[in-house]
């Protein structure tokens, strides 16, 4: 593998670790939130939650939702907590208690040390009342509005940078659900709406739900056709799953994920060319995981009764081999830096999560793929370099001409640092990795740091940390090249610092 300072893609966007909460299950209440417990702040607010949050270091969270916003009245989750009411969650059948709202996880982010990335509901409401939201977070004061928010006890604005115009308007499962047409115009007169208030806002328009829509890509050229010159970014979701227990196939899913964002950028850039425009679209990945432990349980009427408050939902326990697709996924994100400038990795807490709490007041914990995001999000800030790779390659039950190895290169000019994340997805062969870096002048090893496990299908519990990352010495300088052992089936990050 070759490494050149002059094969740049883009300086990552920190945005691009940033991860989601919806209002569903147990990701607000008794996860994030969960007064009286003996870890719980002033405000409720599980601290050592907020910590495992911390080191993550996610820069910004979505917020609410997800399938939830589209039936989100967000005059209910404001103002006395005591006065607020109670309402039917249509999306997950659930009861919403609205005890945590816009201000309280406005102050949850402070917290986390992050943004909010805020959404508004285009299902079952639009444009008058996406227009008093924005007007109640962002502007200052001397409005019904603004005043109202200040008379909650929010003197200063939010100033929220970031809004998503409405979740997955092309799904049938969407409250609310739109035709291409319908949801063009009104996400087109939203934004123009709320640019009027706030024109320092980015603006998120909806994207297909994953790839194998039907209308895709014909919704993101039609929407575009709407929202061009009005909205910031597109959105992208997309999970993965490993249903047949086939792990060389569900490894080469990555390569999906790098043809789904090729797919999306070419239409952009095709919009792009039809206007005659000089603005480039961009893309926010704002759903990505791994997604279907938990599809069985969830159908489990007996335990999933409707309108219940915080119920078990999507509480996948994860596996090792679900991480390394995790770091996979997240390599791809990084060689797209330059268009990609958002993700948000669905969820952060019990849904879907990397971390779980017990249910009931107990410990909280990581899951399998914190650490690959945990080291992306740490290493991976500073100017996505392109490797030039020559990997062996293999083919799949539904793949062909699959890499063994994936990775993508870092550059931290301010540290000095170079770090390199590598996944060997050849389950049964350890390989070498000879990385020639002369261009880039002198440097000295730092650390190797290795995911692995020997079972594929291990899971962290709230007991033992059964998958956890080590320091290695499977790396070395030699002159002017790198050379590591990749084990098989390992998520890698080598780190050097120029001398």
């Amino acid at each position: 593998m070759l490494i050149e300072k002059g094969y740049q893609v883009s300086e990552v966007d920190k945005r691009i670790f940033g991860s989601f909460i919806e209002h569903l299950g147990r990701a607000v209440y008794d996860g994030i939130y969960q007064p009286g417990h003996v870890l719980s702040d002033e405000d409720g607010f599980r601290e050592d939650v907020l910590e495992m949050v911390r080191e993550l270091n996610v820069p910004v969270v979505r917020y609410p939702g997800g399938n939830y916003v589209s039936n989100f009245f967000w005059e209910d989750s404001v103002g006395p907590v005591k006065e607020r009411s109670r309402r039917l969650d249509l999306a997950w059948r659930s009861l919403e208690t609205n005890e945590i709202g816009v201000n309280e996880f406005a102050k949850w982010t402070k917290k986390a040390n992050s943004e909010m990335m805020m959404a508004v509901n285009l299902g079952t409401r639009g444009l008058a009342d996406a227009c008093n939201l924005l007007e109640y977070c962002n502007h200052p004061s001397g409005t019904r509005y603004s005043d109202m928010r200040i008379a909650h006890g929010v003197k200063e604005p939010h100033k929220f940078k970031l809004w998503c115009l409405g979740n997955e308007m092309d799904g049938p499962w969407q409250i609310g659900h739109k035709t291409m047409d319908e949801y063009g115009r009104v996400a087109e007169e939203t934004a123009k709406a709320m640019k009027l208030i706030d024109p320092t806002i980015e603006l998120v328009a909806c994207g297909s739900s994953f790839l194998e829509m039907p209308t895709f890509p014909e919704w993101e050229a039609k929407i575009l056709g709407y929202t061009y010159d009005h909205v910031e970014y597109i959105s992208m979701h997309q999970y993965y799953g490993n249903d047949t227990g086939d792990t060389e196939d569900f490894l080469a899913k990555s390569d999906d994920m790098e043809r789904f964002i090729r797919s999306v950028t070419a239409t952009c850039d095709y919009i792009k060319a039809k206007k005659r425009s000089s603005k480039t679209m961009n893309i926010s990945f704002d759903e990505w995981n791994v997604w279907f432990h938990s599809n069985e349980a969830d159908k489990d009427t007996t335990k999933n009764q409707p309108w219940q408050i915080a119920p078990s939902l999507l509480e996948d326990i994860y596996t090792f081999e679900d991480a390394l697709l995790v770091g996979l996924m997240l390599i791809v994100l990084l060689k797209h830096a330059d268009r990609v400038k958002i993700a948000c990795l669905a969820q952060l807490v019990n849904v879907i999560a990397p971390i779980m709490t017990e249910r009931g007041g107990g410990r909280a914990w990581k899951q399998t793929i914190f650490y690959p995001f945990m080291h992306a999000s740490k290493y991976g800030r500073g100017i996505v370099l392109k490797p030039i790779l020559s990997s062996p390659r293999h083919d799949t039950k539904t793949h062909e001409d699959v890499t063994d190895i994936e990775c993508v290169a870092v550059m931290n000019e301010e540290k000095e640092e170079l770090t390199i994340f590598a996944v060997n997805r050849n389950i049964s062969q350890d390989i070498e990795l000879l990385t020639d870096i002369r261009g880039m002048g002198e440097y000295q090893l730092l650390e190797h740091i290795v995911l692995e496990h020997t079972d594929l299908k291990m899971c962290n519990t709230a007991g033992e940390e059964m998958v956890r990352p080590v320091s290695t010495k499977r790396s070395q300088m030699n002159g002017d090249n790198l050379i590591s052992i990749l084990g098989k089936a390992s998520w890698n990050v080598i780190r050097v610092r120029r001398i």
